[in-house]
């Protein structure tokens, strides 16, 4: 008697852990020579990029870039005007993350927690801040199951569906927005660019069968300063950017999660039909990262027997990342933040800008609650004609539930939030916020499961049936299969015999008649 065992290969990934650390940027910056000497600072935007990921042994080593523009008020032949400086600082840390080995695979964001901008003399100044890099590593699994047992022909299978989590892959694509912006005429002309920030929103990604469809608009904000006065104003606009990557084995009914990263602006001023510059040219180059996962439905081997031979069976116990569910929402966040400084009054917003990061996360029933920041900086004019232009920075904390049908506070979960647009208005002596958060979260647990990995007849056993029969008394718990496995028989030859209708249904206390009793 011959067998055959058909194995099916099962691939997936575990979050190990999720781990933060802070970076500390310390840095004192010489104001170039062709520039003014600085009076008071206005605004620092400081964006972070993660360039390089590494997983070593017990930790994550990571490598990046901030980019630091400095808006800072000017003393310029007797009048206040705004300029810019732009610095960029490398920067690298270890995330101390135990367990961690360098096969497995990971995330990392890098949020800016808090950072300043200080004059040190007029020509000189002084950035500090902490980043905070945040590392989600997975672990990977990779093992043979029995699916199948093929070439014998008297062999009884016990089978159950089972889904198993399987990571398809991580595809990268690369989305191109241009923009092409024009000063309308009630506007001065372009001197000089001091800012111009994109914001990836309205995301939609779809599965396609073997490609994945990304979709997004970037809203574009470019803030500049006339040629020949002080005067600073923004351009808007709003651009579809799409593409489309291959990834094998993709299919339209499973899951995705993204990550959308600016990873670079570039503009260009060019002169109208009348020769003044009053055109704009902005490209950018957004990243997106999407995993694709689906539950694989897998019919598996539970247990298994022969009522002729006696079958040696190995099995083991696997820890199982399992994905209850993901989910998307937004959060709607207003504010009216008072001007603290009496000696001016709020006439008109130039630019908001906002950013997001989340501060806690916790699982409640049926739902994930985020908690975050929002911090605003809005750049304002005003009705000094010295301080003609202000700031104003605040940190709005806001709360975004995500509903996540049977979520329980022992199961673990991801979550990302993203600014998705933010608007400013004045309001009395106040400025009124209104800004879109999106939030992202995927709950998953564990859960143990035996599997069959191995099937041998054991050789030179083989099972003696009596002729006689026997009445067998159905017990609490027992099923056809158990009674069947027990005396060596089949389920068919059991409800042939007993006429069951339904074998799934027996009766404790019903009599079953069980052919040829056997004895080993």
């Amino acid at each position: 008697m011959s067998m055959e065992l058909l194995k099916e290969n099962i691939e997936y990934e575990q979050l190990l852990q999720e781990k933060t650390a802070d970076t500390v940027v310390k840095e004192e910056y010489v104001i170039p020579d062709v520039q003014p000497d600085v009076r008071k600072i206005l605004m620092l935007d400081a964006k972070p990029i993660i360039m390089n990921k590494q997983v070593m042994q017990n930790k994550v080593y990571v490598e990046g870039q901030i980019k630091c523009n400095v808006l800072y008020m000017a003393n310029v032949e007797d009048t206040n005007e705004v300029y810019n400086v732009i610095y960029t600082k490398d920067f690298s840390n270890y995330i101390e993350v135990y367990g961690a080995q360098p096969d497995m695979n990971c995330s990392v964001e890098c949020y800016v927690e808090h950072i300043e901008c200080n004059i040190v003399n007029e020509r000189k100044i002084a950035i500090e801040g902490i980043l905070q890099l945040k590392s989600s590593i997975y672990k990977k699994y990779d093992f043979e199951v029995v699916k199948d047992i093929d070439y014998m022909d008297d062999i009884q299978l016990l089978k159950n569906p089972s889904s198993v989590d399987k990571v398809i892959g991580v595809v990268q694509g690369e989305l191109i927005g241009k923009a092409h912006m024009q000063v309308s005429m009630d506007k001065p002309e372009i001197g000089k660019v001091l800012k111009c920030d994109v914001i990836p929103h309205k995301k939609d990604v779809r599965l396609l069968e073997g490609k994945v469809q990304i979709e997004a608009f970037a809203h574009i904000s470019l803030l500049y300063k006339a040629s020949g006065s002080r005067e600073l104003c923004c351009l808007e606009d709003d651009v579809f950017i799409n593409n489309e990557v291959e990834l094998q084995g993709v299919d339209y009914f499973m899951n995705s999660s993204s990550e959308f990263n600016v990873e670079a602006i570039e503009y260009d001023i060019k002169e109208d039909d009348l020769g003044e510059n009053r055109i704009v040219d902005v490209e950018t180059l957004i990243r997106s990262e999407t995993k694709v996962m689906y539950k694989a439905e897998l019919d598996m081997i539970e247990d298994a027997y022969s009522p002729t031979k006696v079958l040696e069976m190995d099995k083991k116990n696997y820890e199982l990342n399992i994905m209850l569910g993901q989910n998307t929402s937004e959060a709607i966040i207003k504010e009216n933040i008072e001007v603290e400084d009496n000696n001016i009054r709020p006439m008109e917003i130039i630019m908001p800008a906002g950013k997001v990061c989340i501060t806690d996360k916790r699982i409640v029933e049926d739902k994930v609650v985020i908690e975050g920041l929002l911090n605003v900086n809005i750049l304002y004019k005003t009705d000094n004609e010295d301080r003609y232009v202000s700031t104003m920075k605040e940190d709005i904390p806001f709360t975004c539930s995500i509903d996540i049908p049977g979520a329980k506070i022992d199961m673990m979960c991801t979550a990302q939030v993203h600014l998705e647009s933010i608007e400013a208005s004045i309001e009395a002596n106040t400025i009124a916020v209104k800004a879109i958060v999106s939030a992202y979260c995927k709950v998953n647990y564990t859960a143990h499961k035996e599997f069959l990995i191995g099937i041998v007849p054991v050789e030179d056993t083989v099972i003696k049936k009596k002729a006689s029969i026997t009445i067998y008394v159905v017990q609490e718990g027992d099923t056809l299969w158990k009674i069947a496995k027990k005396y060596y028989t089949t389920i068919d030859d059991l409800v042939k015999i007993n006429d069951i209708e339904n074998p799934d249904n027996i009766s404790v206390g019903q009599k079953l008649i069980i052919p040829g009793r056997t004895v080993i």
